[in-house]
């Protein structure tokens, strides 16, 4: 029988002690996301850790660390303990240590994983076969029409979904995902007890009743902006691949697609138009070596034997979902000006320059196929055709 306090099998219940050990040791000035784990190792248990004496800390730390180690928990320790321990008692919340059963695999091998990790919604989400949508929170209609279809076909053919829930191609993500048996995981850069942002609550009460809301930050964090980079991290470690749908060239999806290269996972990107700024990422990516996809069935193939996406072949993608996936708009009616649009944003005068008559007709042409969601205006007077795979 396993010490219930060791770090490779911790309780799935922990008691409010051992969940007051694990919070002490997260807050502990000096003691970081490598340097924790390292502890965890060498000593088998936070309790473990801070019943040690000086000397052996020492030989695992800097004296200023040791000394932290050594100091009682602070009062803003304990509240936050108390705050914690209501939220976990709440139905649908779950609180899992590092080690711990149900804690997920993929994300305790990376470098610096969370130490806890506070959920809201299905655990059981974090220990199946995942990708990760990632893109920009400005998205074009099309990115987030690309974003929906991809995250639906793949949440039907048996993928969690995990993004950031952000706006733009994170919400699409998720809201496509919701669709399909795969559900979605939401990967939140505050306390699991604040929505960010606002705009998205209703989503996210659904993702926390059929999916899976996460977090590495304890109750009642704000959204400070350091916390969004940090938990790209989570989004890359949760997922066997991550696919990149819409980002500039300074993306911040840039860097949750470099750090799932670096984590070992698939790196995938939906290539778009050269004269579009929200491709510049994407084609970047697709340059330093990630794979270049235009339907779900490319992920599919590409995931189907990956040691990361669960040990085993992944179903095909059903039917249903393989004819959404692949249907391009034909079903439009035909129009000269739908086909003057072609697939890349152009201006007012060229298309009056190529379809004909007054720029007063032009302008109500355009502006009937963008109440029809068939085109959208861009910035700098360019319209561009919208292309729905549903």
């Amino acid at each position: 029988m396993h010490d219930t306090d060791s770090f490779n099998d911790v309780s799935v219940s922990m008691s409010p002690a051992q969940l007051a050990a694990w919070m002490r040791l997260e807050r502990t000035h000096g003691i970081g996301p490598r340097t924790a784990p390292a502890l965890l190792a060498a000593f088998g248990s936070p309790d473990a850790i801070f019943a040690a004496d000086h000397d052996l800390l020492a030989a695992h730390l800097s004296p200023a660390q040791a000394r932290a180690i050594l100091q009682p928990a602070s009062a803003d320790t304990l509240r936050l303990v108390d705050a914690t321990l209501r939220w976990r008692d709440q139905p649908g919340h779950t609180v899992l240590a590092l080690g711990q059963p149900g804690y997920p695999d993929l994300l305790a091998a990376i470098p610096d994983p969370p130490l806890l990790l506070y959920i809201k919604g299905r655990p059981d989400l974090l220990a199946g076969p995942a990708l990760a949508i990632v893109g920009s929170r400005n998205a074009s209609t099309q990115g987030k029409a690309n974003a929906l279809a991809f995250a639906e076909a793949l949440s039907r053919a048996g993928l969690a979904i995990v993004s950031g829930l952000a706006l733009g191609v994170d919400a699409a993500a998720h809201e496509g995902a919701l669709k399909g048996a795969g559900s979605t995981v939401a990967v939140i850069g505050t306390g699991p007890d604040l929505v960010y942002p606002a705009r998205n609550r209703a989503l996210c009460e659904r993702i926390a009743a059929d999916g899976c809301i996460v977090s590495e930050y304890p109750v009642g964090t704000p959204p400070l902006p350091g916390n969004f980079p940090k938990r790209n991290r989570i989004i890359s470690g949760l997922a066997a691949g991550v696919l990149v749908v819409e980002a500039a060239a300074q993306s911040g999806s840039l860097i949750t697609a470099r750090q799932a290269a670096e984590q070992g996972r698939e790196v995938f990107a939906i290539p778009g138009s050269i004269h579009a700024a929200l491709s510049k990422g994407c084609h970047l990516l697709i340059r330093e070596g990630a794979k270049l996809v235009d339907g779900a069935g490319d992920v599919l193939e590409a995931m189907a034997w990956s040691p990361l996406a669960g040990r085993r072949p992944l179903p095909r993608l059903p039917a249903v979902a393989a004819e959404a996936e692949s249907a391009a708009v034909s079903s439009v009616e035909e129009d000269s000006l739908l086909a003057a649009l072609g697939h890349d944003p152009v201006d007012a005068d060229t298309l009056l320059a190529l379809v004909g008559g007054t720029p007063g007709e032009l302008s109500t042409r355009l502006l009937l196929l963008e109440l029809a969601g068939t085109v959208e205006r861009l910035p700098g007077g360019q319209f561009q055709r919208i292309v729905r795979t549903e």
